[in-house]
């Protein structure tokens, strides 16, 4: 499927990254497999003629079983998130030379029950298990260089996920009648 990668003119190959929430501001988190104990959220690449859209229900079904009847989309982000891939995991033999990833992050709503989350719905499955946490938990235990990504991706939603809190934030930033202190 390499044929299929689509990789930018500056090395970072197009990809979608997936944050299921619950009704309760927790998020989906799953483990790789590989015994590594790495958690992530789940992403996948953007192959050639796919949209984004089509990419995350794509990638939502293949890596933790889930189709677009059991989830609604809350909201994506405004752009591009960009990371670097330490050196030791480029593969500098491979044309085009892929130096890292660019992502539309989604945040959706799983609005099914959560025996709809199937982990081995492909023939090579990415995760082995999977957990709900808090919002915040994925900064501390995602891998170092896809940190910053993270941390831009979940303040994005953040005000989605926890409204109140959002609105709270402002008041307390701008005082009771929008004005700055």
């Amino acid at each position: 499927m390499r044929l299929n990668r689509v990789i930018d003119a500056d090395g970072y190959r197009a990809n979608v990254g997936i944050i299921v929430s619950s009704n309760t501001g927790k998020v989906l988190w799953a483990r790789r497999v590989g015994g590594r104990d790495a958690w992530q959220f789940p992403q996948g690449g953007i192959k050639k003629g796919e949209t984004h859209e089509q990419a995350l229900y794509r990638e939502l079904s293949e890596e933790i079983g889930l189709t677009e009847n059991d989830v609604e989309i809350v909201s994506c982000t405004r752009g591009w998130l960009r990371y670097q891939l330490p050196r030791r995991l480029i593969r500098y033999e491979t044309k085009p030379l892929c130096i890292g990833q660019k992502q539309i992050w989604y945040l959706l709503r799983l609005t099914s029950d959560d025996g709809s989350v199937a982990l081995a719905n492909c023939h090579k499955p990415e995760f082995d298990h999977w957990r709900w946490v808090d919002y915040w938990l994925p900064l501390r235990e995602v891998v170092s260089f896809k940190r910053k990504v993270y941390e831009m991706a979940l303040k994005e939603f953040e005000p989605l996920v926890f409204p109140e809190q959002s609105r709270q934030k402002r008041l307390r930033r701008r005082g009771p009648y929008g004005l700055r202190r």
